[in-house]
């Protein structure tokens, strides 16, 4: 069995990057997909916007977070996770989101510059300012 899913869409937040203990880069994100068709027979047209968490990891992760704002149009490919948990209260509750395996920027209304980013090796990596320093690059790109 396949659980692959495809979808492409504009970014409805800046992409949150975390870090886990073990040093492992995650990044979050919202992507509303819009619909449109036109209704049988009629010239009118209807709309409708789904609203997906997208969620990435290791150096997908990074580049999402160094690359991507709010309102960038990407396509994602991924996997559906769904969770479920249970409130104080008592309530089931569930949540699916889209686990990245690839992304990009769309082309269908802009051009994109790609770029490949130096890496350092691990052992000489840390994980402390992480955080930090994407947060500063991503605001350098958006006074740029």
């Amino acid at each position: 069995m396949s659980n692959t899913t495809t979808v492409s869409g504009n970014l409805t937040r800046d992409p949150e990057i975390r870090y886990t203990r073990e040093g492992q880069a995650n990044a979050t994100f919202g992507l509303a997909v819009n619909r449109r068709w036109q209704v049988r027979g009629s010239e009118e047209w209807e709309e409708a916007t789904s609203f997906f968490d997208i969620v990435c990891w290791r150096d997908l992760a990074e580049n999402a977070a160094l690359s991507l704002v709010k309102g960038s149009r990407v396509i994602v490919t991924g996997r559906l996770e769904q969770h479920v948990w249970e409130t104080d209260g008592g309530e089931r509750r569930s949540r699916v989101e889209i686990v990245a395996d690839d992304l990009g920027p769309s082309l269908r209304f802009a051009t994109a510059e790609v770029s490949r980013p130096e890496r350092q090796p691990a052992e000489e990596s840390s994980t402390e300012g992480r955080s930090d320093r994407s947060a500063a690059d991503r605001a350098a790109r958006a006074d740029a």
